[in-house]
This record gives C-alpha cells, structure tokens and sequence, in this order.
C-alpha cells in the first residue's frame, strides 16, 4: 500500500471520527462506509504472507471502522445495520474491545438482555486497563444485568423514585410479558387473555414505545391546541414510517396489528413473536407496508397517555403524548375492566386493577366507564362500536325498567344527587339485584354518588337510606375495578370519620385503601411510597 493510499486512510478515520464526535451520524457512517471500503479493497489486493504487518494493520482497520459505523448508524436507529457490522468486524476479530461493547448496546436497545449481557462478559474478559475504559463498561454490564432479571422476572419497583416526588431519572424498564396468551375474543377481534389467576397489582406486561410523540397543549385556546395536536400526529407517523423502513422486525410486528378492516378474519399471531429475546429464532419475512396502511393500523391501535384507564407517572404527566406499543392494542374494551394501564417514560405498564382467573380476558376502558348506559352508548359509537360485555348486556335486560330510565333522566336534569342514589338503591332491591349487578349500577351513577358522599350535609340529610362508601366501593371495585376517583372519595370519608387515617383504629380501611391502591398504580409501588401517591 502507497504513502498516499495510507494517508487517505488516515484522513478518512479522522474526519469520519471528527464527524461522529459532532454528533453528525449520516455524514459520520457515510466516510466510514468509504474507509470500510477501501480497506476491503486493499485487503484483497494485499499477500499476507508477503507482507503480514500490513494485512493484520488493514484487518484492525476495518474492524474499527465497521464497529465506528455500527455506533452512527445504531444512533439513526438502522439497528439491523448495526448489528451486521458488528458481526462482521467479530468475525474478523472475535475480541474486538469496541465491537463487543456496541454489539451489547444495540442488543440492550433492542430489549435482546442475555445475549446483551454475553457481550458485555466478553468485553469485561479483555484487558480493560488496556482500552480505559473498565469503569464504563461495568455501568452496562450492571444495568444489563438488572433488565434481564425484570425481564425475566417481572419483578419491578418503582418505589424509590415515587418516594422521591418523581425526582431524577426515569427509571429504566426491561419489557416484560407475564402470564398471557393471544386468542380469538368474543368481545372482537383477537384479545389478550390470562393464563393462570393473577392478583390484582400484578404486572401483566411491560413494552416500550415503538414511537411516541409529546408535546404540552393544556392551556392553549381550542384551535391552537387542535393544530399542536395535528403537527404532533404527523410528525408521530413519520417516526413510525422510519423505524418500519429501517427494522424488518419491526415492520411485521405492526404488521399483525389491525388496520379496522376484518377483524374476525385477522390470524391470531404467536405470542413468541413479541418477545425480543426468541426474535433470532423467526425469520421474519421482507413484507412491505404501504402508508394507507400504515395509517390504518396507526388510526385503531395508537394510544393517548393521559386516558381514563392510565396513569402517567413522573414529568410526563404536564403532557399530550401519543404513542404506539406492541401487545397492548390487543387489549379490548369492556365497561367492567380488568387492567389499567401505567406510563413510565416512555415504556407502557398493563397492571391488572382486580384479580384475573386463568382464561379471563383482560380489558381496558377505552372510554369513562362510571357513566349512565345511554351515556356509555353514545361513547362506544363514537369509538366505532357497540359495547357488549356482561355490564352493558344486564343494563340492556334493565332498560325495560321505566323508573331506572327517569333516574338517569333526573340525574341528567339536576335532580337532588342525594334523591337519585336513594331512588337506586331502593329500586335495587325491589329489582332483586344482587352482587356485581349492584355494582355495576352503582358504576353507572357514580357521579351521584361521589357527590352526595362529598357533601357532610347530604350525607347527614340522607341518614340510613343509602349505604355507606365502604360499600359502594367495594362492589364498583368487584364490578370495574380499581379507580382513582372511587379510591379518593373512600379516602375522604374515612379520613373524616376518624380525624386521620394514623390510628391503629382503622388498620383494617388502611389495608383496603392499599389494595385500591395497588390496582392502580401496582405492585410496582410498594406500601410507604404508595401511601404517599394516595395521601394517606
């Protein structure tokens, strides 16, 4: 090889370097793809045995080049790239320092943990003081370790950071998927169903945005809001079309979800599919998807954070944010729900809000489920369909009842609340109503409920004709599950009768509290933290 030719060389690593340092990725892997080519180039020209120095000098070359555009291009997240230029430069040089270590971190970002972890073991294995850089690398190895144990256990705990007030980093999450199966539903479509009891708290699963978009537009004037929330959508579809054109895995797993059209005749896709960790085992097929498509699928399966069946946790609260997340689309609704969801940066938390039994399928509320039926009605056709679930099939049978009909027409029209919740529950016993039948009544005028328990004098002025909160949430709660708002009111009305919630008089509201409590937020909020978000 010429002076020139190695000069050229050197120029192109200190530019391309200059360039990364700068943060400028395209620019930095498109002068790493020129020096990787070159060096192929000599590499095959070149006689080892004539001249091995400079064979093992070129070889080192472009090992370190490929791992340098594997870094870039893993910040453009063209991870499958990525990952072909770190196999290639470990196929060259198996102990490759740098080549290990970016192989660990795409493998990480790619929620891939164990063979993350290899990575990072293999790279602690070399001689650190060597390349300076033994005190970073036990950070990855660290954090590598802990995700892997999430992921493998579900076991998390957000406690400390809660306790905190939020403060600091977001935690990092590992993604997760507990006891579910993917199955045809009767609800619609395909759903996501439970495979052995789970407690209410339990995670259920954990998955981190494909992509999301955030932006605050509380307080905007209604035109400029809408406008903020138009420029966030198109900017949310461009970010989903590049990481579809960029990931093969990526594109057929948003693939599977659904676009609104045939929803009976969609094929119920294998649940190993979502898990990052079995990907190396499916050959993912090279399918394309076309934007009218991707729209389609973006228009049934995005989520809003800031929903009435989620909880946003941390500075992400003060946020319009908009994402899209595997697994969880497959969550229907029902207006007696099972699962809430728990957005923790940009990872998306499914905690079940009551216990599950082993073939139940879980349910989120797409919309405000301690409503009126008629209410409910108008909410699901707005979403596009009609709600048939054991809640609104009994309140069907019961709309034949004219008096339950004037009672929701009297709440609609101002009718004293303390009135309309003695007027249910007298009805209710005439209607023979029983266990979660109540509940779901009770659910459905919630509103008159939570106001007449608000008000001392209401509650005085009714005396015995209505039950106390106790009991009306517990059976809400049997029937719908945890809720923030039902949660509050029980909290206030024990906080009254007692001066307090401190006394050892009222262990046994303390602990009923708490398992509210952990249907919303978790077992991911352990006691004294949770005491803390509940105000207790």
């Amino acid at each position: 090889m010429l002076v020139a030719e190695e000069e050229l060389l050197q120029e192109l690593r200190s530019k391309a370097t200059e360039l990364f340092l700068r943060e400028q990725w395209a620019e930095s892997s498109g002068l790493y793809s020129q020096l990787i080519y070159l060096c192929r180039v000599h590499l095959s020209t070149s006689d080892l045995a004539s001249d091995p120095d400079k064979f093992s000098k070129l070889r080192k070359s472009l090992c370190l080049a490929l791992a340098n555009r594997a870094d870039a291009s893993s910040k453009l997240r063209s991870l499958d790239e990525a990952l072909r230029d770190c196999d290639e430069a470990l196929a060259i040089e198996s102990s490759h320092f740098r080549a290990l270590v970016c192989k660990g971190k795409i493998l990480l970002s790619l929620s891939k943990y164990s063979a993350a972890l290899e990575c990072f073991k293999s790279a602690a294995s070399l001689d650190l003081q060597a390349n300076g850089n033994c005190e970073t690398l036990n950070v990855w190895l660290e954090k590598c370790k802990k995700l892997e144990y999430q992921s493998r256990t579900g076991n998390f705990d957000l406690s400390d950071w809660v306790a905190s007030g939020f403060r600091g980093e977001i935690p990092e999450l590992a993604e997760y998927i507990g006891p579910v199966q993917i199955k045809r539903s009767e609800i619609s479509g395909r759903g996501l169903f439970a495979t052995k009891n789970i407690d209410a708290g339990t995670v259920v699963l954990v998955t981190r945005a494909i992509a999301i978009e955030r932006g605050i537009v509380m307080g905007e004037d209604s035109g400029s809001g809408e406008s903020k929330q138009l420029v966030m959508w198109k900017d949310f579809i461009g970010t989903v079309a590049g990481c579809v054109s960029k990931c093969r895995r990526t594109r057929h797993l948003i693939s599977t979800l659904s676009s609104g059209e045939d929803e009976e005749g969609l094929e119920v896709p294998e649940l190993n599919i979502f898990r990052a960790e079995a990907s190396e085992s499916y050959d993912y097929p090279n399918e394309k998807l076309d934007m009218n498509k991707i729209l389609g699928i973006l228009d049934v399966n995005s989520l809003v954070e800031d929903a009435v069946s989620a909880k946003v946790m941390g500075r992400n609260k003060d946020y319009y944010g908009v994402g899209l997340w595997f697994l969880a689309p497959f969550v229907n609704h029902s207006c007696c729900p099972n699962a809430r969801r728990l957005h923790v940066g940009n990872h998306l938390m499914v905690i079940a809000s009551r216990d599950l039994k082993a073939g139940e399928e879980l349910t989120f509320a797409y919309f405000d489920v301690l409503r009126p039926p008629t209410k409910r009605r108008e909410m699901a056709a707005a979403w596009g369909f009609d709600c048939s679930c054991k809640r609104c099939e009994f309140e069907e049978k019961m709309r034949s009842k004219q008096e339950l009909r004037d009672i929701e027409a009297g709440l609609e029209s101002g009718m004293d609340v303390g009135g309309v919740v003695y007027r249910l529950e007298e009805g209710m016993r005439r209607w023979n109503a029983r266990g979660k039948e109540k509940g779901y009544l009770r659910a459905s005028f919630w509103a008159a409920y939570s106001e007449t328990y608000a008000s001392e004098k209401s509650v005085t002025k009714s005396g015995r004709r209505i039950p106390a909160a106790e009991a009306v949430v517990d059976s809400i709660t049997e029937a719908t599950g945890s809720d923030e708002r039902v949660l509050k009111v029980l909290v206030e009305q024990l906080r009254r009768r007692s001066g307090g919630l401190g006394g050892g008089g009222v262990i046994g509201e303390m602990e009923k509290l708490l398992k509210l409590g952990r249907g919303i937020y978790g077992k991911v909020v352990k006691k004294q933290a949770l005491r803390g978000l509940i105000e207790l």
